[in-house]
């Protein structure tokens, strides 16, 4: 038979014995080698037999499906992907065993094609689940040897030369230097108990008690006691660093490059491609990504590439730069280069202050914000429509950005004059000991001018016709006493940055969640992520027995939640007399001043009961709900959309899930209004394109939390009578998995 002849997958070969249904697997051009099949199966039989496991039907699937994208990939010579398709997106349920399903496949194909596996997940806990779990179960139950790592930014590793300037502040006589000012500008701390934290991790790390991991630390670190003794790679001098030998992240750094998987996650793996791959992470074309919790890719690729500007906290930083250029010329005049740039920032920043100060003028002129409608819960939002600003703010925009431009102009002059200092080989004026001294200062204002010349670039920059807008937004924000204007601006979509950043380089890949489809498509997903036109798309059936495990529930409670008062009263309601005690129930909400509502309306008998989300940590939350349940107490979990994903309460932990309403965006979100716009512009329906969709993977992922184990039971409550009411409640109830239906 010819290569190229279409025939059914080697399912059947792969597993005799077994009966496969052939109709899933009947797919196109195998490349697979007898070689990389038979270590395929070897591993995975291997691992069932010493687990006592049986075969799963769809994790089977799901196997032979990765390994057929990944396998079929053609290259050239010297290991270069010539043609695909090399991506795959498969959508498994709970209980399909996907982290085995897309480790078994991918690794032997990896290794027959000399490239390297990362695993990128959303999540810390699948992390730990994956480095502390699944990758040794693996390695030991499949009998095949293979290194793993742990990948972290830089941001997540001790910084020993910050920990040393740390140490120096908190004994230095002179507290009123250029640095000790900047540091109390960012809230870094020196007092007696930063100093003693300080030196209890010095005294850890230089022991070998700890790795310098700000995850893998004793107790909880506050965000500004942390940001004071780490760093990022704009200010990490590398090589130049006097402790770079010691260093915590090139330390963890050189265990990835003997690794043949690397776990991530998403916004690492997003930061490494920005800056071009290969920066942390393998080079892309020598990679085959597995995104696990893939829906969430989008998103965080959306986010990663938004900005926003915070003008009179900007001010703040601009007006202490210019206060401290006499401390700076003084300390650094044995450089004339930095001098000289040194002494061209006053105007730069007259200039800045002048136009910032227009713009917080007209910014108040456009928005109309009043202090008084500011809330805990509410932040006043101003979105230009269309992304469209007016014109008078584009050439504010513009000024900025050429101000912008030239103060990183001089700054990028003092970084690399520094860095040069720090070279014994570059016949730098400075010395070592000032240079690595003021590099983090320079830098990490190197960065933030970068970073406003990027925002109002977006903002000076004119909306094009037929082009995809950019989403702009004014925040109204609380700074300390007085009140600040937040710019913000987002893409709208990441499916081009994805599509030419990540798709297009990278050797292979595979997006890999219970939830890729939207109302059982993959066309929402193929949309924001831009996957290739040719990807192959697979969901697998799940091995839960829906209609005999779980019961969705329409009760007679259930009405429209337009009618804000009536539904939470009826929530009230409902929670009163539907509950059984005896066991564990999450009731989740879309609006925190609901849960607040109802939470408020119920007798203190009841109140008791309830755990609310963000009273407490989740980890917390979760221990304390599993005890009363474990003492066969009643216990209530009120939850946001954080806790309708990532939540894991088997058995009696979790015999009841409460869905107050169907779970539809906020309707005020900048960058999905902008969105809608732009596809009514085109003609489309965006409620029908966008909310319904999303608003159906958002439902799938709460149903989700019920039945964790094939032995689970349990019911769902939807207090939500659209879905019986409205012609798109039909798509949704379709879309969920096929519990057994009780309609009051």
């Amino acid at each position: 038979m010819d290569k190229n002849t279409v025939f059914v997958l080697w399912l059947a070969v792969l597993y005799p014995g077994h009966q496969v249904q052939l109709s899933f697997c009947f797919v196109g051009v195998i490349m697979l080698t007898d070689a990389i099949k038979s270590d395929i199966q070897s591993a995975y039989s291997t691992f069932l037999k010493n687990r006592s496991l049986k075969a799963r039907h769809g994790q089977r699937l799901m196997v032979a499906q990765i390994a057929r994208t990944l396998g079929g990939i053609q290259t050239s010579s010297d290991g270069i992907r010539t043609s695909g398709p090399h991506v795959c997106a498969v959508e498994a349920g709970t209980g399909t065993g996907k982290t085995l399903a897309y480790l078994v496949a991918a690794l032997p194909v990896a290794r027959a094609r000399d490239k390297r596996i990362v695993v990128s997940t959303a999540t810390v806990a699948l992390q730990e689940q994956l480095i502390f779990k699944d990758l040794p179960d693996l390695q030991k139950n499949a009998e095949i040897h293979f290194k793993y790592a742990l990948a972290k930014g830089r941001s997540r590793y001790l910084c020993l030369t910050r920990l040393e300037q740390a140490l120096e502040a908190g004994t230095a006589e002179t507290a009123q230097t250029t640095l000790s000012l900047f540091d109390e500008w960012m809230q870094a701390n020196t007092s007696q108990e930063a100093q003693a934290l300080y030196q209890d991790m010095a005294q850890q790390y230089l022991s070998g008690r700890w790795e310098g991991d700000r995850d893998s630390w004793k107790d909880t670190l506050e965000e500004p006691m942390w940001r004071r003794v780490t760093t990022d790679h704009q200010q990490c001098t590398n090589r130049r660093c006097s402790n770079f030998s010691g260093c915590a992240f090139f330390k963890a750094r050189n265990e990835l490059d003997g690794a043949d998987i690397i776990v991530a996650n998403h916004d690492l793996v997003l930061a490494d491609l920005s800056l071009g791959g290969g920066i942390v992470l393998p080079d892309p074309q020598d990679t085959i990504y597995i995104f696990d919790e893939g829906h969430h890719l989008p998103d965080k690729a959306i986010d990663h590439f938004a900005g926003s500007f915070r003008i009179n906290a900007s001010l703040q930083w601009l007006r202490l730069l210019k206060k401290s250029l006499t401390d700076l010329n003084a300390e650094l005049a044995s450089d004339d280069l930095i001098v000289r740039q040194l002494n061209q920032l006053p105007e730069i920043l007259n200039n800045l202050e002048t136009e910032l100060a227009e713009c917080y003028r007209q910014l108040h002129e456009i928005t109309q914000f009043s202090p008084e409608s500011m809330d805990n819960d509410v932040r006043p939002v101003f979105r230009f429509e269309k992304g469209i600003v007016p014109e008078s703010l584009v050439t504010q925009a513009m000024n900025l950005k050429i101000s912008f431009a030239s103060l990183c102009q001089k700054l990028e002059v003092m970084v690399r004059q520094l860095k040069d200092g720090m070279d014994p080989d570059a016949n730098s004026p400075l010395g070592k000991a000032e240079s690595e001294q003021w590099l983090p200062l320079a830098t990490m204002l190197h960065g933030r001018a970068v970073a406003a010349w990027e925002l109002w670039g977006m903002y000076a920059q004119p909306q094009a016709e037929d082009t995809m807008p950019v989403a702009r937004w004014i925040t109204l924000q609380n700074q300390q006493v007085d009140i600040d204007l937040e710019v913000s601006c987002s893409p709208i979509s990441a499916a081009g940055t994805l599509a030419s950043k990540l798709w297009q380089p990278c050797f292979g890949a595979v997006l890999s969640s219970a939830t890729l489809t939207a109302l059982g498509r993959f066309d929402r997903i193929k949309t924001r992520t831009g996957l290739p036109e040719d990807a192959d798309c697979l969901v697998v059936p799940s091995p839960f027995d829906f209609n005999t495990n779980g019961v969705l529930e329409i009760p007679v409670h259930a009405c429209d939640p337009v009618q804000s008062d009536l539904h939470t009263a009826q929530i009230v309601s409902y929670l009163k007399s539907g509950i059984d005690h005896s066991a564990g129930t999450l009731v989740l909400f879309s609006s925190r001043r609901q849960m607040r509502d109802v939470l408020d309306k119920l007798p203190a008998t009841l109140v008791n009961e309830i755990l609310v989300q963000d009273d407490i940590t989740k980890q917390v939350l979760l221990e304390r709900h599993k005890a009363r349940v474990d003492k066969k107490q009643g216990s209530i979990i009120f939850g946001l959309a954080s806790f309708a994903e990532g939540i894991d309460l088997p058995g009696d932990y979790l015999k009841h899930v409460v869905i107050t309403r169907i779970p539809f965006s906020v309707p005020d979100d900048p960058v999905e209004k902008t969105l809608s716009e732009w596809i009514e512009q085109k003609g489309g329906n965006p409620f029908m394109q966008i909310t319904v969709p999303d608003a159906s993977i958002r439902l799938v992922q709460a149903v989700g939390r019920l039945l964790r184990t094939e032995s689970d039971t349990g019911k769902i409550s939807l207090l939500d009578r659209r879905v019986l009411t409205k012609r798109y409640g039909k798509q949704l109830l379709d879309s969920l998995p096929p519990f057994r239906m009780d309609v009051h």
